[in-house]
C-alpha cells in the first residue's frame, strides 16, 4: 500500500478544507510501529516516519515540509502560524489562516481535534489528553482562531480516534482532581470493576468543553484507539502489554 489511509469527517467534507484522521495503515514502518507511524518522538526509524509524513502531506496537497506538528507537552497553549517553522513550538494546538500549511497533531489515545471556520478561512488542530482538555487547550484554540477573524459559533470541530469510555480506567486521585474543578464532572465517570477506580469518558468531556465554549458544530467519530488495534495505536494498550514503545497517528487539516 503506497497511500496513507485517512478517515474523513462528514462535518468537514463539505467545507473548503482538506483533512484526514490518519490510521496506522498505509505506511512503511515495521514492528510495533506498523505501518503509518507519524510520531517523530517515537524510536521508529527516522526515514520511515519521514516517508509516512510525506504520504500524509500528499493527501492534504501540501509540501512535506509544510505538514506542521508541534512538540506536544499536554499544555493549554495554542500557537498561530503564518509560515512553516524550523523548530517545533512546544504547545498542543496550531491555528492558521494561511493556505499551503497543513496543521497536524499526533495521538495514541488522547483526543485529536480538527477545527474549521469556512467563512473566515481559519483552521486549527489540537491535541487534548485529560490534562489539556481540563486545562483549556480547546478554548485556547478557539481564542486563537478568533484572533484571526474566526467565530466560534460558526466553527466546526471534529474529534478523531480517542480512547473510549469503556477502555479508560482511572484511579481515585484522578477522579477527585476533576471533581475539585467542578462537581458536575462526575457525570463523565462510571464505576470500574476494580474497587475504588472509575472509567473516564474523555470523548464526552471534550465534547462538553467544546459545546460550553460555544462551538458551532461538533462531531465525534466515536472510534476507540484501545479496542481497534488494526486501525489505531494506543499508549495504554502498549503499557498493558509491556511493549517498549508505540506509534502515533496523525490528524491534520489544510485550507483547500
Amino acid at each position: 500500500m503506497s497511500e496513507a489511509l485517512a478517515l474523513q469527517a462528514k462535518l468537514l467534507e463539505a467545507l473548503p478544507v482538506r483533512h484526514g484522521f490518519f490510521t496506522r495503515q498505509g505506511g512503511v514502518s515495521e514492528g510495533l510501529y506498523a505501518t503509518l507511524n507519524g510520531g517523530v518522538g517515537s524510536r521508529d526509524a527516522v526515514e520511515a516516519v519521514t516517508e509516512n509524513r510525506r504520504r500524509m502531506a500528499a493527501l492534504l496537497s501540501v509540501e512535506p515540509q509544510n505538514l506542521l506538528v508541534p512538540y506536544q507537552i499536554h499544555s493549554a497553549d495554542a500557537v498561530i502560524l503564518d509560515a512553516p517553522f524550523t523548530e517545533r513550538p512546544r504547545c498542543d494546538a496550531l491555528v492558521t489562516a494561511t493556505p499551503g500549511l497543513g496543521l497536524g497533531v499526533t495521538g495514541a489515545d488522547c483526543g485529536i481535534i480538527l477545527f474549521a471556520d469556512a467563512e473566515a478561512k481559519v483552521i486549527g488542530a489540537a491535541h487534548a489528553g485529560w490534562k489539556g482538555a481540563l486545562g483549556g487547550v480547546l478554548e485556547a484554540t478557539l481564542d486563537a482562531m478568533e484572533s484571526l477573524g474566526g467565530r466560534r459559533d460558526r466553527t466546526a470541530a471534529v474529534l478523531g480516534p480517542t480512547i473510549g469510555p469503556a477502555s479508560y480506567e482511572v484511579g481515585p486521585e484522578f477522579f477527585e482532581r476533576f471533581l475539585d474543578c467542578a462537581p458536575d464532572h462526575a457525570r463523565f465517570f462510571t464505576p470500574s470493576e476494580k474497587e475504588g477506580h472509575k472509567m473516564f469518558d474523555l470523548p464526552g468531556f471534550i465534547g462538553m468543553r467544546l459545546v460550553q465554549a460555544g462551538i458551532g458544530a461538533f462531531e465525534n467519530l466515536g472510534l476507540d484507539t484501545y479496542r481497534e488495534e488494526e486501525l489505531f495505536y494506543s499508549y495504554r494498550r502498549s503499557v498493558h502489554r509491556n511493549e517498549p514503545d508505540y506509534g502515533r497517528h496523525v490528524a491534520a487539516i489544510a485550507l483547500a
